[in-house]
């Protein structure tokens, strides 16, 4: 795959996951947030078993003990990603939330300096910077006054970077991008089950009142949209790919116009302008800069 190819799903998974904010949201008035989490990520899993399956007799060798820590760590990050997310959302202002979750956009390049001793491009900071104040005005240009879920959510950030930081590792170290997908999906759908029960009251009438938030988030956001993202990760740099990510908001607001009514302010335009602008210099500055380095050297 080439690189281009895996910016493109890239992008088209942020699509996704922006217009499924919507749907996240209005789960919330008809039942708990693990209750939530556990139907769409089980019926996301379900639907790639199957391809999961074809996929782990395709490489024909097993995942290595190195491969399932990796996995084991994504559960984990993805887990409490989502959790804090939905947990986040019963109470925090979607104001908030988006600018909020957009943290990761700094968090994934710090972890590759401390973690993996990444080399990174000046410019890919100067990107993040530009990114995270597009969030910051697409979100309205204000924090409004913090709650309880926008600690949630800000936490929730944090495990998002984790899980963006090790999922492209993870990938191409298992050979199945998609047994990958297959088991976070699985496992942490199994995880918010037991939540479920333990601590929530689960009623098939909430899920039949939900069924469509269900099935939205759980056939495209999950099932499409995540594993479109573990796929085409493996192919783009790590920090470029949060910094592509960061379109979810730019989507889910879009989504806002289209299906609630609502429509942007010249800050959030401007927003608009700062991610796209992100994006492009990360992708093709360190590229015009390295043609131009050499260019002078051949001249001198």
């Amino acid at each position: 795959m080439t690189r281009a190819t895996a910016t493109a799903l890239l992008i088209v998974a942020t699509i996704i996951w922006g217009s499924a904010f919507i749907a996240q949201k209005s789960a919330m008035g008809a039942m708990e947030p693990f209750t939530f989490l556990a139907a769409r990520y089980l019926l996301g899993g379900l639907l790639i078993l199957p391809l999961a399956i074809w996929e782990s007799r395709r490489v024909n060798k097993p995942i290595s003990k190195k491969g399932w820590t990796y996995i084991g760590v994504l559960v984990f990050a993805f887990f409490f990603g989502s959790w804090l997310q939905q947990i986040g959302l019963l109470t925090a202002s979607v104001t908030n939330t988006g600018f909020l979750t957009g943290f990761y956009v700094f968090f994934v390049p710090v972890f590759m300096v401390l973690f993996a001793k990444a080399k990174l491009h000046n410019l890919i900071w100067v990107a993040a910077a530009l990114a995270f104040s597009g969030l910051f005005l697409l979100s309205g240009g204000k924090i409004e006054n913090f709650v309880e879920g926008d600690y949630y959510v800000l936490g929730s950030s944090f495990f998002w970077a984790l899980y963006v930081f090790f999922l492209g590792t993870t990938a191409k170290e298992t050979q199945r991008p998609i047994t990958v997908s297959a088991c976070i999906f699985l496992i942490g759908g199994s995880i918010c089950a037991a939540g479920a029960f333990g601590t929530e009251s689960v009623t098939v009438s909430a899920l039949q009142v939900g069924w469509v938030e269900i099935l939205y988030t759980g056939v495209l956001s999950t099932a499409i949209g995540f594993t479109l993202h573990t796929i085409s990760q493996q192919h783009v740099p790590t920090a470029n790919a949060a910094l592509i990510l960061s379109m979810e908001s730019l989507f889910a607001a879009i989504g806002a116009a289209l299906i609630l009514g609502e429509r942007l302010t010249l800050n959030g335009y401007l927003g608009i302008v700062l991610i796209f602008s992100a994006i492009v210099l990360a992708e093709a500055g360190p590229v015009f800069f390295e043609k131009a380095r050499r260019r002078k050297s051949m001249v001198g």
